[in-house]
């Protein structure tokens, strides 16, 4: 299966979960009851997630000041708010048993090329750590030129692995795309271009996370430099928060200079934000400043800083970002991705009110915190109601 640029197919939401499409922009959402563990009677017992239509789940993971994973907290240690308004949690759980469904996203233009044996070999470790039971599974796409499925959702070690070893990095150049890419509107340069970024997270969101339940993550390796994407920044990031997603990114500079890119800022500008400085774990909780609204509506920056691009996306879905300063550091990264994915919490909430005229495009921030300022929080910066 190939996922092509510019192809974008028609979501359609089965009747059988009760989800309008409109509340399928929000966060999980179904009939029935809030949030619960239904074991099943297999060997590895595995949960079903079930919310109401309105409410809201968030991933969060909380760290010390010594950046080690904080387990047994409760609902009192926590002060919610959403758009400024104070909220109740629902619950708070660490669902230890929800099925993953991990999205793997490999930069294999030219830039890439020395990174992606190391990247290949710790990707392999990964997946065997995080598919760790029957409903576990996972999906490997790459880009470059293109954005390409090399192996749909699956719960095979097996078939992820054999798809990584067939992959190599590409050999097109920028220049071999010609003419033949104008489609008469004038948007030739836009077609054309070796790292579809941008593309690879909306289509991944928006074509497979989507419709996707449990606890679910992408995995981003890249310079972080897009060239070429028909989407941009914040339609990608729009499509992995209405698909609840989290993205972890990991920052490996690439051999060439790129210059000129494509930060495609879209309708919400505004680069603001982000953990600028080292990897690891970031400070603070809840969402961090800059402006999701405003600002210019494009850039023509001649130079785009890949680094701080990583890191707003993983920022702004409530991920971590880190950088691979060695070719030998993958394996340490990919480690604390997965303990930040196991230790994670699902919060859940049913906010006060629904969004209303002056909400224009349906999206509302939230600010989680510990009563302990000792406490790093990490979650999503918001989620899109349904209207």
């Amino acid at each position: 299966m190939r996922i092509m640029n510019p192809l974008v197919r028609l979501l359609v939401v089965p009747l059988s979960l009760g989800i309008s499409v409109g509340a399928a922009a929000a966060p999980q959402a179904a009939t029935s009851g809030s949030v619960a563990s239904e074991a099943k009677t297999t060997d590895t017992p595995s949960t079903t997630l079930k919310v109401q239509v309105n409410e809201v789940i968030l991933p969060v993971t909380v760290r010390d000041n010594k950046g080690k994973i904080v387990p047994n907290l409760k609902i009192d240690d926590f002060i919610l708010h959403e758009d400024g308004r104070p909220q109740t949690i629902k619950t708070f759980a660490h669902e230890s048993n929800l099925p993953f469904r991990l999205g793997l996203l490999v930069d294999t233009s030219r830039s890439q090329e020395n990174a992606l044996a190391n990247e290949r070999t710790a990707t392999d470790k990964f997946i065997d750590q995080m598919l760790s039971q029957p409903a576990d599974k996972a999906f490997l796409l790459h880009f470059d030129h293109q954005v390409e499925l090399l192996q749909d959702f699956t719960a095979s070690q097996a078939k992820l692995h054999h798809e990584l070893d067939g992959m190599s990095t590409s050999t097109y150049s920028s220049d071999q795309a010609g003419s033949s890419n104008d489609d008469g509107s004038g948007n030739s340069n836009r077609r054309r271009g070796g790292t579809q970024m941008y593309d690879a997270i909306y289509l991944a969101a928006n074509e497979l996370m989507l419709k996707e339940h449990g606890r679910k993550a992408l995995i981003l390796l890249s310079d972080g430099v897009d060239r070429g994407s028909k989407e941009s920044l914040n339609d990608a990031i729009d499509a992995a928060e209405k698909a609840n997603l989290t993205i972890y990114t990991v920052y490996f500079k690439g051999e060439e200079d790129h210059s000129g890119g494509n930060p495609g800022m879209g309708r919400r500008g505004g680069m603001g934000g982000g953990y600028p400085g080292g990897g690891g774990y970031p400070g603070g909780g809840g969402y961090p400043g800059g402006g999701r609204r405003g600002g210019p509506t494009g850039s023509s920056e001649p130079k785009v800083d890949g680094k701080k691009i990583l890191q707003q996306i993983a920022t702004r879905t409530g991920g971590l970002w880190f950088e691979a300063k060695k070719k030998d550091s993958f394996d340490e990264i990919y480690a604390q991705i997965g303990e930040e994915l196991h230790g994670q919490y699902l919060l859940t909430y049913t906010p006060d009110k629904s969004g209303g005229s002056d909400d224009s495009d349906g999206f509302h921030k939230i600010l989680l915190k510990a009563k302990d300022d000792k406490l790093q929080v990490i979650t999503r910066e918001g989620y899109y109601s349904q209207n």
